[in-house]
Formats: C-alpha cells, sequence, structure tokens
C-alpha cells in the first residue's frame, strides 16, 4: 500500500502495534518516501458520476461501490448511478441519508440497490454523495468515471469563467487538493506534518535547535503541494492556481470543492 520495503513495513507495523496511519507516519518520519495513495486503498470498485444543474448554480456528486470491475461495467449498473443524480439534482438533498431516501420512478434509491443485490449477487450500495450550491458551479467526470470533481466559485457570469471553471475541476482531479487554501487545513494535519518534519532532520544528523525551522520549511512545501490555491497549474506549471484565477478575475474565488476517486 505504500510502496516502502516489504521488511520496513513490517517493523513499521510491530512498532506501531498494528495501526496502519502511526506506521504509515513511522515510515516517513524515517525518510521513507510513501505513497500518496495508501491504507485506505481497498479492491473497491464502482462507478462515480458529477453532474451540475443546467443553470450552473447547484451540482452533485455521487460514488455507486460495487465489488467487481465486471458490475463497473453494467450498462444498467451505470444507469442507476446516473439516474440517481438527475434525481438529486432535481431535489436537492444535502446528505446522503436524505439522498438514499429520494423517490426514483416510483422507489427510494436505497429499494433500488436491495433490488440490483438481489439480481447482481453481490454487495453494492452509494457510499458518497455530496453537492454544492454556489453562483457557479462545475463538474468534472474523468475518462473511466473512476474520479470525478464538483467545485463552486463565488460569481457567475464572467467572461473565460466557463473555461476556468472545467480546468479547476481538472487540476483538483489530478493533483488532489485537500484543502482550498492553507488556511483551510485542519490543525491535526499541520502539527502531524511538522512531527514527521522535524524527525526527518533529526535523522538527518541535523541540530535540534534547527529542528523546528526545517519541519516549517518543509510544511509550505506541503501547503504548496496540497492546497488548491498554492499548487503550481498543471497546464502551465510558472503560475500557480491562484494567478490563474486572478487573472480571469480579481475578486473570483474558489467556495468549496468535493473530488471522489474509487479507492480512497
Amino acid at each position: 500500500m505504500t510502496g516502502a520495503g516489504m521488511m520496513d513495513c513490517k517493523a513499521a507495523l510491530i512498532e506501531n502495534n498494528g495501526d496502519f496511519q502511526q506506521a504509515i507516519d513511522w515510515l516517513r518520519k524515517k525518510g521513507q518516501k510513501v505513497a500518496e495513495k495508501r491504507a485506505d486503498r481497498q479492491a473497491n470498485e464502482g462507478f462515480i458520476f458529477a453532474k451540475t444543474s443546467d443553470d450552473h448554480t447547484f451540482g452533485v456528486i455521487v460514488m455507486l461501490n460495487c465489488e467487481t470491475d465486471f458490475v463497473a461495467k453494467n450498462d444498467d449498473f451505470k444507469a442507476l448511478g446516473m439516474k440517481a443524480a438527475e434525481v438529486a439534482l432535481q431535489k436537492k438533498p444535502a446528505t446522503l441519508n436524505e439522498f438514499m431516501a429520494l423517490d426514483l420512478e416510483g422507489r427510494s434509491i436505497a429499494d433500488h440497490i436491495d433490488e440490483q443485490v438481489g439480481k447482481i449477487g453481490e454487495k453494492i450500495g452509494f457510499n458518497a454523495y455530496h453537492c454544492i450550491s454556489a453562483p457557479s458551479v462545475f463538474a468534472y467526470n474523468h475518462h473511466g468515471n473512476r474520479i470525478a470533481t464538483i467545485i463552486g466559485l463565488n460569481k457567475a457570469g464572467i467572461e473565460g469563467i466557463d473555461v476556468l471553471g472545467k480546468e479547476v475541476c481538472m487540476q483538483i482531479t489530478a493533483m488532489s487538493p485537500i484543502a482550498i487554501d492553507k488556511e483551510d487545513v485542519d490543525a491535526t494535519t499541520i502539527q502531524r506534518e511538522i512531527e514527521i518534519g522535524m524527525e526527518q532532520a533529526r535523522l538527518e544528523g541535523k541540530p535540534e535547535a534547527m529542528l523546528e525551522n526545517i519541519a516549517k520549511g518543509k510544511l509550505n512545501k506541503f501547503f504548496r503541494e496540497r492546497t488548491l490555491l498554492n499548487q503550481e497549474f498543471i497546464k502551465d506549471g510558472k503560475k500557480t492556481v491562484a494567478q490563474v484565477i486572478s487573472e480571469v478575475d480579481k475578486d473570483l474565488k474558489v467556495t468549496t470543492f468535493h473530488r471522489i476517486a474509487l479507492g480512497e
């Protein structure tokens, strides 16, 4: 899952009493290059679909999971995901539970799932649902519907906003930011990155008095790589995403985003 050597992984798990996240952090502290997509990777298959309303002020993203790739490619399976997303656009449920209770062709979405389980013979279910309401909402479905993204922007009717909306969606899909800006990263994540950075510097033989400053430098690199506005724009690495957005309109902002990928 991490890409680290087998014996290193074994040692990490032993040192951390089998706790996966602590083992991953332990490996990082030891200087291991750990794969980004790791502990949550499972044999999850399925279909992810994102869609916006015709006026682009509301968007939804749903993930319909199954056990096998064979079922994920089934036309009826995919049709269920798309129909459910269409109903969600109309009814605008706020939560996954509300979404599952929606009426679809005379029955709840939950009832449709039960029916499909009986037909297909394997476990399936909608395991994720998100929605966004904003002046401008954009959606992007990556090839194969294994990843999808929706974003909200604070303004509408601006020249170039349609192209920008799609490009920012593609940026999020490709680069998987964890937050819009560094101020949006939770304190627990920041503290964990600082601790990892200090331990890495300690193992490199750096003086104890310098560890915190070195860790803060690593944290800034983390912000550049993992927060949307500070990332290099995938279509022009000389600019950040924030710069690209401001070139369209200096007051234009990303209000929120949701990215879903199978296995994450």
